[in-house]
């Protein structure tokens, strides 16, 4: 068969053969036995809706097998045999460019070099999956080459529900990850639903189909390095960055660092991992015992070296260590996957890699004692360093929060507040959300190097052209911008498909796009989608993160990624997307985010204005109302530009009359 007819073919009728588990592959760690007997015959139940009952007697024990074995039915038989990556749009079957655009954006999902668990339909985080097991994907996929622009397929964490009518104007794909009742959303909720087959978690961008890769997060990572340098008034060069986690997400920590210019140490448990980042050249070095570590930062320190150094190890021991040497650290934090602690996201200190996968497995509630014992330690060896002069935060992947319900020392003196901000607090928030600046991204569709060359330097004349007008109060933001994406080709930032990534305003955006657009109708490059990080403006509500810094008593309200999702969609997007869970954890997080395909249209066009000065403005008008300063400017200033627009604005109130 070709892979446009085993796309075409969906689940095959004739079962092809078992596949063997291959240990090559970085796999997801055993998942908790959470089911009962009952369950667990709900749960085969379940997962043989996808088949013919001619199929079920051969299909029981093979899953019944593997949901004792991974705590999952992830239905490893129907993995394709063709490589998983993200083609040229051209090379996908069906009736529709937006839906070859989408089947694009799924595949790149799952490539090898860019997925976590590739084999588990896991990208990143641990737990973030593109879909629940393989039978999805199959149905999915032979959905979307069926497809006209005149369907919607609805997706139910990962299951898709069918092909609706619609009309040409609505979203091709409407998903959903983990939309639960409130109070089932804490989680071992989420173990026992997922272990039935009945929702997952989505991450942010893994079940949204808008991961790219580590370049991602680089940027973000980036940015919040070369702000917290500046906000200590440091310069990177020769200044140590400490940190943990060399995953989907946190793997772009040591390749952001070496862009910022200073030393970073980042510790990984996982020796697969580590050597697959060593080998994509986002980490320069690796060093195996706390000894060599020390000696190798000293002599980093004293030439002022720009070095990425993963210790293979656990991350306690490198603050504990550095505490005893007297090795200043100037930044530190932690991006280990902390959302997910009690299954593979955090590991603790003092017991092997293996043996820890063992205890999460077979002995759960030693595992979790020893998890928040180390979370103790940890907290412990920041605290004696902070006292010392080190800038730490939060990077927002819950490791404040877990470690304060492990009884650390975290909180500050109100005993309600953290001693040490979130990231979001102290530097995205104030420096780029509140004026508007987020996580845009595009993908050249297809995957031609050269397309993605072209829109550099188109998104590279476009901000240069706005810069000279830009008002002061985003010209920091402006110039780093322009530095990233002249530098994005040297850094060698592509993981999986042709994509980029750039912090833009809702002008930047819009102006970005619509050169796209007008490049694509001349037939200068391909099809182009958009899209954006969650972790942006106004995708997401998080009171731990995204909406840290929102101080009216609204940051545990989601009304604005709700309103993010549907304004999107009636707005143009291509595709919408709606999760609960990302990098904070299951029930800590609503995020919402889009893929919009540009085809050079004049349909396209009135979509991308439309859609993306929404996409941008709402989550605007929810920060000035919350009174940051920034906001009330920025939205000003949109209004500005749009008589449309009228926001309501806030009256601030002279403190003293309180």
């Amino acid at each position: 068969m070709t892979f446009k007819e085993q796309i075409q073919q969906g689940i095959p009728s004739i079962l092809p053969p078992k596949q063997v588990y291959d240990p090559a592959i970085n796999h997801a760690p055993k998942r908790k036995e959470i089911l009962s007997a009952e369950e667990k015959k709900l749960a085969l139940k379940n997962a043989l809706r996808y088949f013919d009952p001619k199929h079920h007697a051969e299909l029981i024990p093979e899953f019944s097998e593997e949901l004792e074995t991974y705590g999952r039915i992830y239905m490893y038989r129907l993995r394709p045999d063709y490589k998983m990556y993200a083609r040229p749009i051209d090379e996908y079957p069906g009736k529709s460019l937006q839906a070859k655009a989408i089947m694009h954006m799924i595949q790149n999902n799952l490539d090898y070099a860019v997925a976590q668990h590739p084999h588990e339909l896991i990208t990143y985080g641990g737990n973030g999956a593109v879909f629940q097991n393989w039978a999805q994907y199959l149905l999915t996929m032979q959905y979307l080459s069926e497809m006209t622009d005149e369907q919607t397929l609805t997706m139910y964490s990962g299951h898709p529900m069918g092909l609706f009518p619609s009309h040409k104007e609505a979203p091709r794909v409407v998903v959903t990850n983990g939309m639960v009742i409130p109070n089932y959303s804490k989680p071992d909720d989420w173990e026992k639903m997922n272990a039935l087959g009945v929702s997952q978690y989505g991450q942010m961008t893994a079940g949204s189909y808008m991961y790219i890769g580590p370049q991602g997060i680089v940027h973000g990572t980036t940015i919040t390095v070369l702000n917290g340098f500046r906000k200590i008034k440091l310069n990177p060069e020769g200044n140590l960055f400490v940190t943990s986690g060399l995953g989907g997400m946190s793997g772009a920590q040591p390749k952001a660092g070496n862009i910022a210019g200073c030393i970073t140490v980042c510790a990984e448990v996982n020796p697969k991992i580590t050597k697959i980042r060593h080998e994509q050249g986002w980490i320069n070095e690796i060093v195996t015992s706390t000894e060599e570590l020390v000696k190798r930062v000293n002599s980093a320190k004293a030439n002022k070296e720009t070095v990425s150094i993963a210790y293979l190890g656990n991350v306690v021991d490198v603050w504990e260590c550095f505490d005893k040497e007297n090795i200043k650290i100037d930044l530190g934090s932690d991006q280990t996957s902390l959302h997910n602690p009690w299954a593979g996201g955090y590991y603790p200190v003092g017991i092997s890699f293996e043996d820890a996968n063992k205890m999460m497995a077979e002995n759960p509630e030693l595992f979790k004692e020893k998890v928040q014992e180390s979370l103790r330690r940890h907290a412990d060896a920041i605290n004696k360093h902070t006292a010392k002069g080190t800038y730490f935060f939060d990077y927002g992947n819950a490791f404040l929060l877990e470690a304060s319900r492990a009884g650390a020392a975290v909180m500050a003196a109100n005993n309600i507040d953290f001693k040490y901000p979130s990231y979001v607090q102290d530097i995205m928030g104030p420096m780029c959300f509140d004026y508007g600046f987020g996580p845009f991204r595009w993908v050249c569709t297809s995957g031609k190097p050269e397309d993605l060359l072209r829109t550099d330097a188109i998104a590279i004349q476009v901000l240069e052209e706005m810069a000279k007008t830009a008002p002061d109060e985003i010209q920091q933001q402006m110039q780093d911008n322009i530095k990233w994406i002249k530098g994005a080709q040297e850094n060698k930032l592509v993981v999986g498909s042709q994509a980029r990534i750039l912090y833009a305003d809702a002008e930047g955006r819009v102006k970005i796009a619509e050169a796209f657009n007008q490049a694509i109708a001349k037939g200068e490059i391909g099809a182009v989608v958009l899209g954006r990080d969650h972790h942006d403006v106004s995708g997401t509500d998080s009171p731990y993160r995204e909406t840290s810094n929102i101080y009216d008593g609204s940051r545990f309200t989601a009304d604005m990624a709700i309103h993010n999702v549907i304004g999107d969609s009636f707005r143009g997007a291509t595709w919408v997307s709606i999760h609960n869970g990302g990098g904070v954890g299951w029930g800590e997080v609503i995020n919402g985010g889009f893929g919009m395909v540009l085809d050079g249209s004049k349909e396209a066009s009135k979509r991308l204005a439309s859609m993306l000065f929404w996409d941008v403005n709402n989550g605007i008008s929810r920060r000035s109302w919350a009174r940051n300063e920034g906001a009330v400017f920025a939205i000003k200033r949109a209004m500005d530009v749009e008589p449309l627009l009228k926001v309501t604005l806030p009256n601030f109130v002279d403190e003293s009359l309180l």
